[in-house]
């Protein structure tokens, strides 16, 4: 199997920093950029706080930590990218945001280097022609929390060379995920049947049958789930609820509309933990 040295992630939030984890926890350098150094640094500060709960709740030795942190370098520019086996673009659900950044990257990356993209929605097929490299471009669609759930997407465009797919294959296993291979799609697999389920929950909160509290209550005691459905939304993001289901829609119709309870919340930023509120406030729980 081969190594994975040297990694790129573009994107410090939530997933992007997660990602870097993934990396560095099994020997990676990993360059973590954002468009400013502070951003960076923000995802880098958040890698070392779930590292500090793992040594507290005995899952980590506490000086495995240090070597972690140091192996994930914060940059505001493309320093250390061309020299990276693969990089992964975690940034915001929209395609020419998305595009802009691999225009750049094909002018700072080596010939080999893998384009993956953490789009939960949108084809691999239209992320890649972005590129000059639509051959070595990746749908590689990891799950949050990334440091924690296995599964990861491996999608493949309609250009996408079968030696790349194969390296991500392995790469994702040599991270110790549990890679599918999916078939270019809007949602692909997991978020066409989560979207089902969660638009469903969104269409019974605007018609008034049950609230959040009792619908997570039902999935929690009836389905056996371990986290509430719109519990779940406000971890992940109601924004990033909104524009998934809006690609859906795009892609599926009317059965993917969202629906205006939700517009309304993201609409006044209540988008979740992030936010302090969401779905429920989080303002006096000191999160």
């Amino acid at each position: 199997m081969e190594e994975v040295n040297s990694v790129g992630v573009v994107g410090a939030g939530m997933m992007g920093a997660e990602i870097a984890l993934c990396f560095a926890i099994h020997g990676s350098t990993v360059s973590l950029k954002d468009v400013s150094l502070d951003l960076a640094k923000a995802g880098r500060d958040r890698v070392e706080r779930i590292l500090g709960k793992w040594v507290e709740k005995g899952r980590m030795a506490s000086e495995e930590r240090p070597s972690i942190v140091e192996r994930i370098l914060p940059v505001a520019t493309y320093a250390g990218f061309e020299n990276a086996q693969i990089v992964v673009e975690a940034v915001v659900e929209q395609a020419e945001v998305k595009g802009k950044i691999y225009e750049e990257l094909d002018g700072i990356c080596d010939q080999n280097c893998i384009f993956a993209t953490n789009t939960s929605s949108i084809p691999i097929s239209r992320l890649a022609a972005y590129t000059k490299r639509p051959e070595r471009f990746v749908g590689m669609h990891f799950f949050s929390p990334a440091s924690v759930m296995k599964l990861i997407e491996v999608i493949a465009g309609i250009q996408t060379g079968e030696e790349a797919v194969a390296k991500v294959m392995e790469m994702a296993r040599s991270i110790n995920k549990e890679p599918i291979r999916v078939a270019d799609c809007a949602g692909f697999v997991v978020n066409r049947l989560l979207f089902a389920y969660f638009n469903e929950a969104w269409r019974m909160v605007n018609e008034g049958v049950a609230t959040p509290v009792d619908i997570d209550r039902a999935v929690k005691f009836g389905l056996n789930h371990p986290v509430g459905i719109f519990e779940s939304q406000d971890v992940v993001g109601l924004d990033l609820a909104l524009a998934v289901t809006t690609v859906l829609q795009g892609e599926y119709g009317d059965r993917f509309m969202p629906a205006p309870v939700l517009k309304r919340k993201v609409e006044a930023g209540h988008i979740g933990r992030k936010a302090k509120k969401g779905w429920f406030d989080y303002r006096t729980k000191g999160e």
